[in-house]
């Protein structure tokens, strides 16, 4: 009893740090508690309905009702009402970023010495042939007004498209920023809560970090273009990797059994105040 106690205390913990840059982001933007709370028991009881029924059994809203504290006419209303938030499609992001990787990967579309090169929109090695290939049924117009949107490519004077950026970041769209943040954190959490699970260490996917505390404000200009310029470099080569292993080029029906799989990079930095320790 005394050891379920402390493992409620150390969720409660857990929880309690990792809302805080969420509560902070829904503050900021006017989200009230009472929207967080409607989320948040929708995500009970669609996680007790689709996760927790018992082997052999169909889902249960009682048993819904049990593991959640919601009563069965909560659960029931929950699962029956249409979702309020927006739901930002994500193919459009994924194929585009695909289109992206594939341009600063692949060596007809890249300058000499792996450099980036300008492409025209026709041709064998132009814009639309790199859509065609990554971009799956969705028009190169359309991947190129997304690209340019996002800050990720122009359009020079002479009609070649030049890349800004070798990564598809939303630097200006609210909305697709905030889908990003549900998406990464999401997949950051299932890593670190799979991992808490395991007993075996070589079983525990890699999760792992580099951080000191006394580091001088003056030099992180410095370590940021360090980090950012060596993790695009890997992230580049696993990318490659994936690449030449991906079944998506082939019709479905072909697929053997496949997953969905990544690695993500972040960075982050906390300015502490003389005497302050670390949050």
């Amino acid at each position: 009893m005394l050891e379920d106690s402390a493992l409620t205390s150390a969720i409660g913990t857990a929880l309690a740090k990792l809302l805080r840059p969420l509560v902070r982001l829904m503050l900021k933007h006017s989200f009230s508690y009472s929207g967080f709370e409607s989320v948040a028991k929708r995500v009970f009881a669609e996680c007790a309905m689709e996760d927790f029924a018992l082997s052999g059994r169909k889902p249960s809203v009682s048993r819904a009702s049990i593991l959640t504290g919601l009563t069965r006419k909560e659960v029931n209303a929950l699962l029956s009402e249409p979702w309020s938030c927006v739901n930002a499609d994500s193919s459009h992001y994924n194929r585009a970023a695909r289109v992206l990787s594939a341009w600063v990967r692949e060596s007809r579309f890249v300058g000499d010495g792996g450099s980036d090169r300008a492409l025209p929109m026709e041709g064998a090695d132009g814009f639309n042939e790199l859509v065609r290939l990554h971009g799956g049924d969705v028009p190169a117009r359309a991947v190129l007004d997304e690209l340019a949107r996002v800050g990720a490519i122009k359009v020079r004077d002479d009609g070649m498209l030049q890349l800004v950026q070798r990564a598809f970041v939303p630097s200006e769209s609210m909305i697709a920023k905030i889908g990003i943040l549900g998406a990464d954190v999401r997949e950051l959490v299932e890593t670190i809560t799979y991992n808490i699970e395991q007993t075996k260490p070589q079983d525990a996917r890699f999760q792992r970090k580099v951080m000191h505390i006394g580091i001088p404000t003056e030099v992180l200009p410095a370590f940021r273009t360090l980090s950012a310029k060596q993790a695009q470099k890997l992230l580049e080569n696993l990318d490659a990797w994936l690449s030449e292993h991906d079944l998506s080029s082939i019709p479905q029906a072909e697929w053997a059994s496949t997953a969905r799989v990544g690695v993500g990079i972040h960075y982050f930095e906390q300015i502490l105040a003389p005497g302050a320790e670390e949050a």
